[in-house]
């Protein structure tokens, strides 16, 4: 006798298939199917479950065999699997062969809940299965998918009369599920609207097309100037996600082990501290769980104060942002996950945060082009130069949009906010459609997933437009990444404005978010 159910490993799973055999012989357990530990556990979990709920476990030899057995299984979420396994392999109840269990059992035979039901659902639906019984305080999370009949059990015994209800009326016993509701899991986002914040208008139009086009970020100023709080207001101009990608952000998330309350259709945003390992950001773990950049897929990830992330942090995000996926592998096999971000980080202009501000005033200076005798700055020259090799030239090369910004002075701080928030959330939410009806069909996105053929096709530039372009790409000494970079934020920056063609306009507003200048009219000079 057999019952399915299912491991979570990487983004998709394995569905692993629960076989029991009892045979004469000493009374024990023995697991096969390279079980770990917690899977091991469960001997004596299920033994115990058995006699505290009243029924009576077999008093001969039990085999159990995990299958596929060429895949190590981890975790107790298989617990109540194994016993109805049992149970079934002892006549106590009818076999079953469509329905997937979940759920980890405590000794007295009630059920916990467990981590990744909403992947666990996909992936048995993928495979046929239907019929999913899980914990109750997983059913809502089990519920998001379509075509999937939902049992929510609390105890051992409700799962056997469960199993019983399905064989005599060919359909699980109704419950009610609340009803799936957007959820949130991000505690790292200003509830507030971004145009709330008084100043950094160009801080604020560099954060509209990011969020418009999919768009990589740079933001670089003195402490205090509100690169951090701007950019945590992000999420509030940008658009819901779709149906398919509510799923699957939600999907990464109840793998990650976060408790999911519904369905999330708000674009995440997180934002780790500068401590994380390479594998928090990156994903792993001896069951490869998603990390912070597959928990930002279809989303932000922000890394505040960035240059005091490790290195090899840093490093590790240019394949990802590239790929829009991550590969973990290990010796017996290699793990994909979703990886479809985009990155934001802000940045101080040195160590000590002053290049640029003399003391006692604010300075509206390029920074970097005054010595540092010449500021306030207590930082040597050689320890600038290494706060910025931090980032590499080629990470640096990916971020489409750098800003930088200074001290807002008191008239910006006392004047009154440029425009109502719904206004920019509504380009952004325009831009996006323009951008779904464009790339049906296609594996794009966004603008910013274009590749040549893609820019080729759709950011076709006039006279104008294509000899301001190219008098900013040679002046500029831009290498092709940078030159697709530019064309992409211009695409974004039209379908902002409704337009259909990308004028000079566009071209020149996207080469001034790419370099530090205030005036992108430069380009023409000699």
């Amino acid at each position: 006798m057999f019952v399915m159910t299912y491991n979570p490993f990487g983004y998709e799973g394995i569905v692993i298939r629960v076989e029991a055999d009892i045979r004469r012989g000493i009374p024990g357990i023995d697991i096969s199917g390279l079980a770990a530990g917690a899977v091991r556990e469960a001997r004596e979990r299920v033994r115990a479950a058995f006699r505290n709920s009243g029924f009576k476990f077999p008093n001969d030899r039990i085999l159990i065999n995990l299958a596929p057995a060429g895949v190590r299984k981890d975790g107790a979420a298989l617990d109540l699997a194994i016993a109805l396994a049992v149970m079934a392999a002892a006549g106590e109840i009818p076999p079953t062969f469509d329905t997937m269990v979940l759920g980890e059992l405590e000794l007295s035979g009630r059920v916990r809940p467990v981590c990744g039901t909403l992947a666990a659902a996909a992936a048995g639906r993928e495979a046929g299965i239907k019929n999913f019984i899980v914990p109750s305080a997983n059913a809502a999370e089990a519920s998001i998918l379509e075509n999937c009949a939902v049992a929510g059990v609390d105890t051992l015994e409700d799962a056997v009369n469960a199993l019983r209800c399905l064989r005599e009326h060919g359909s699980l016993p109704p419950m009610s599920v609340a009803g799936i509701e957007s959820a949130d899991t991000s505690k790292q986002v200003e509830d507030a609207p971004v145009t709330e914040v008084k100043g950094q208008r160009r801080y604020k139009r560099a954060l509209e097309i990011a969020a418009a086009g999919g768009h990589n970020l740079l933001v670089f100023g003195p402490p205090g100037s509100g690169k951090t709080m701007l950019a945590r207001r992000m999420p509030s101009i940008m658009p819901a996600l779709t149906q398919d990608e509510a799923i699957t952000v939600t999907r990464l998330h109840s793998l990650a082990g976060i408790a999911v309350r519904g369905l999330i259709t708000r674009a995440p945003f997180r934002a780790p501290h500068h401590s994380a390992s390479a594998e928090g950001i990156l994903g792993g773990g001896r069951a490869v769980r998603p990390g912070e950049i597959s928990l930002a897929h279809f989303g932000v990830l922000f890394l505040d104060e960035a240059p005091e992330f490790k290195v090899n942090v840093l490093q590790s995000l240019r394949e990802p942002l590239e790929d829009r996926l991550i590969t973990i592998s290990r010796a017996e096999s290699s793990v994909r996950l979703p990886a479809d971000f985009q990155l934001v980080m802000a940045a101080n202009p040195c160590p000590c945060g002053r290049l640029g501000i003399r003391p006692g005033e604010r300075s509206d200076c390029e920074y970097g082009t005054k010595s540092a005798a010449e500021t306030g700055c207590y930082c040597s020259g050689d320890e600038i130069l290494r706060y910025w090799r931090r980032f590499g030239g080629a990470l640096l090369d990916r971020m489409e949009l750098r800003v930088p910004v200074n001290t807002p002075s008191a008239a910006d701080l006392s004047g009154d906010s440029e425009e109502a928030d719904e206004a920019a959330a509504d380009r952004v939410r325009l831009a996006v459609e323009v951008q779904r009806e464009r790339f049906a069909g296609m594996e794009i996105r966004r603008n910013s997933n274009m590749g040549s053929s893609a820019i080729d096709k759709y950011c076709r530039l006039d006279g104008k437009a294509l000899g301001a372009f190219t008098m900013a790409v040679e002046k500029l000494s831009v290498s092709g990444r940078a030159y697709h970079g530019i064309l992409r934020v211009a695409r974004t920056i039209a379908d902002l404005e409704g337009a259909d063609a990308i004028s000079m306009e566009h071209i020149l507003e996207a080469v001034r978010h790419r370099k530090q200048g205030d005036d992108p009219y430069d380009v023409f000079s000699v």
